[in-house]
């Protein structure tokens, strides 16, 4: 399986690293472990208060800034005329980068105007303060709506586990060449002791969250972005990519057969998910 998936408009890692609630020090030396570990990709945002320490982190990890895949985005209340490109160039300051390879707006206005508010978008990647630009907690029929609008968008940004299906997005970023990007792919962590998928992981000397990782990266056209503080567990989900090859059509099946109804990140301004 190759570790990162092609799209027309740039290679994304398939495996990243999630920032949320990661800052200060203490966050700070998480970046710089993971990406001492070999993570390629980092995921933040202005919302999480953190893109000085994930900058930080960077510098501090000697790579150059080229071998790094690096996610912002723009809170849903900064989607305004001008202020997309303000908040862009705020988040860049912060990181202490030129460039962002990825730009999202982290979540739909409830009264955003979408056709003005993609292009201020595709301002950035034209002027080149975004490699590609995205989407995150977009509904299938928004979603839709972005591609008619002709804008390309390089990903969409969802929660995704074993416990939530997301089939009715895949139908529309696959045909497309849209990567869904998975946060919360632990289910806010209800995977990690789930004892259907320990099962599995038992066969394989693996641990549940392991498996639910390994069920999501084998998956055509998704990318997973884990959160986690600690060097072990930074460690095991790495090793998750080589489990990905491991899991059986059985064990595929078996996860496949689990609720998948189970959403945990809805908060009062989220969009209509059947929509």
């Amino acid at each position: 399986m190759n570790d990162r998936i092609d799209t027309r408009l740039l290679s994304i890692p398939r495996l990243g690293f999630g920032t949320w609630r990661l800052s200060g020090a203490e966050g700070q030396a998480s970046i710089e472990s993971a990406l001492s570990l070999g993570y390629r990709a980092l995921d933040t945002a202005e919302m999480y208060g953190n893109e000085v320490e994930v900058g930080a982190g960077m510098k501090a990890s000697g790579l150059p800034r080229g071998e790094i895949f690096l996610t912002s985005k723009v809170w849903w209340d900064h989607l305004g005329p001008g202020q997309i490109r303000a908040a862009c160039e705020a988040s860049l300051q912060r990181l202490g980068t030129d460039y962002l390879d990825l730009y999202l707006i982290h979540w739909p206005a409830p009264d955003m105007d979408l056709p003005r508010v993609m292009h201020d978008m595709l301002r950035l990647r034209e002027d080149g303060l975004a490699r590609a630009i995205g989407v995150a907690n977009f509904p299938a029929g928004m979603l839709r709506h972005v591609v008619e609008l002709g804008v390309p968008i390089a990903a969409n940004q969802v929660e995704y586990h074993a416990l939530l299906s997301q089939e009715r997005l895949l139908k529309v970023t696959r045909p497309n060449g849209i990567v869904l990007t998975a946060y919360s792919p632990l289910g806010r962590g209800q995977l990690a002791s789930d004892p259907r998928i320990q099962a599995i992981g038992a066969r394989h000397g693996a641990s549940a969250a392991q498996v639910a990782l390994a069920w999501l990266l084998r998956q055509d056209g998704v990318a997973v972005i884990p959160k986690a503080a600690r060097l072990e567990t930074q460690r095991a989900n790495l090793a998750a990519l080589e489990l990905a090859e491991k899991l059986t059509e059985a064990d595929v099946a078996e996860i496949d057969a689990l609720p998948k109804d189970q959403r945990y990140v809805n908060p009062e301004f989220s969009p209509d998910w059947a929509a």
